[in-house]
């Protein structure tokens, strides 16, 4: 169950003004809610099956503390990044020849899935499949909770249209967990190491 939660509220943080809940919410202003958020869905479920089993597979390959250091290493990275932000040119999410034989489902699915590609949340999720051995179920659902509930807010605010998130502040709150646990795993990694 702590892989859950951790991996739910780890993700959670991370799309909090991310590129695909900014995604989320240009869809939100124009299809139905319950078209987007299952769309959302869809896409989470997949792309985070493949992160947490990249990750499961890499903690199986590598020794522990390998796996810790480079864990430690992505947080870090990750906080930087969230810091950085995020931003969202509506033509990548509007490409062309995204329309799809599902409708408006598949046009939020397909292009959900593709703007978490390579993203921060989807390798924040591979790094947690490799911290959290043996806890795979935990990991993938969490971070896919965690992605949906985060991206909920984004719909909800589309839907509202006129509200916003104060996305620096979530950035930074953001960011101080994800350093907090990468000083957690360097810990970890450097105890192996010397003890």
């Amino acid at each position: 169950m702590s892989a859950f939660l951790i991996s739910f509220g780890l993700i959670f943080l991370a799309e909090l003004g991310d590129k695909s809940q900014l995604v989320a919410l240009w869809f939100a202003t124009r299809y139905h809610w319950l078209t987007v958020i299952l769309g959302v869905a869809a896409a989470t479920l997949v792309v985070h099956l493949g992160s947490t089993a990249l990750g499961s597979s890499l903690s199986d390959l590598l020794p522990q503390a390998v796996v810790l250091l480079a864990a430690a290493a992505s947080f870090f990275v990750f906080a930087a990044w969230g810091l950085r932000g995020d931003t969202l040119e509506e033509r990548e999410a509007d490409r062309p020849g995204s329309r799809m034989l599902l409708g408006s489902f598949g046009l939020v699915t397909v292009s959900f899935f593709l703007s978490e590609l390579g993203d921060k949340t989807q390798l924040a999720t591979v790094t947690l499949g490799a911290r959290e051995r043996g806890s795979f179920e935990g990991v993938w659902l969490g971070s896919t909770a965690g992605m949906v509930a985060a991206d909920a807010l984004a719909i909800a605010a589309g839907v509202i249209a006129g509200k916003r998130l104060p996305e620096r502040s979530i950035a930074v709150v953001a960011a101080a967990l994800f350093c907090l646990f990468g000083a957690l795993a360097l810990v970890r990694a450097l105890s192996l190491v010397l003890g």
